[in-house]
């Protein structure tokens, strides 16, 4: 299971460092992908079978989804990890999530969220302030 925080730097290359505890789960190679919310998900090549299958075999007569699977299919980039855990990030999807020099590297189950480190500190603030809230949601439909 992928968790945790860590702020990593982008090179001038546009390589950024997976930590270490991630690159032993999601291998070596990943599908760097727009994400939502304003950050970009990194799928191990195992994950990332998993979620295109079900996006394939949704309709293409639903605007939504075509929609949808343009966003992530369409800007996909399959990626190695190289021998010392760094993965590309193209310029276009760095561009697509303003990430910076300091990135925030962010595990949640079974992707990796990389955010733009001040984007994501408001966006973690944001959520801490209504954590009691949205808990009481999601125990409200059975989650916790």
């Amino acid at each position: 299971m992928l968790i945790g925080e860590f702020i990593h730097t982008i090179d001038e290359k546009n390589r950024l460092s997976l930590p270490a505890k991630f690159r032993a789960e999601m291998g070596k190679k990943v599908v760097v992908t727009p994400g939502l919310d304003g950050c970009l998900f990194v799928f191990s090549l195992k994950q990332w079978e998993k979620i295109s299958g079900k996006l394939g075999e949704s309709s293409m007569l639903q605007s939504d989804m075509r929609s949808f699977n343009r966003h992530m299919l369409g800007g996909a980039f399959e990626a190695e990890v190289d021998t010392i855990g760094r993965v590309l990030i193209p310029d276009f999807l760095r561009k697509r999530a303003n990430l910076k020099e300091r990135v925030a590297v962010i595990g949640v189950q079974s992707r990796v969220e990389l955010w733009n480190e001040k984007e994501w500190q408001k966006y973690k603030e944001g959520v801490e302030k209504q954590a009691d809230s949205l808990a009481e949601k999601l125990g409200q439909v059975g989650v916790l």
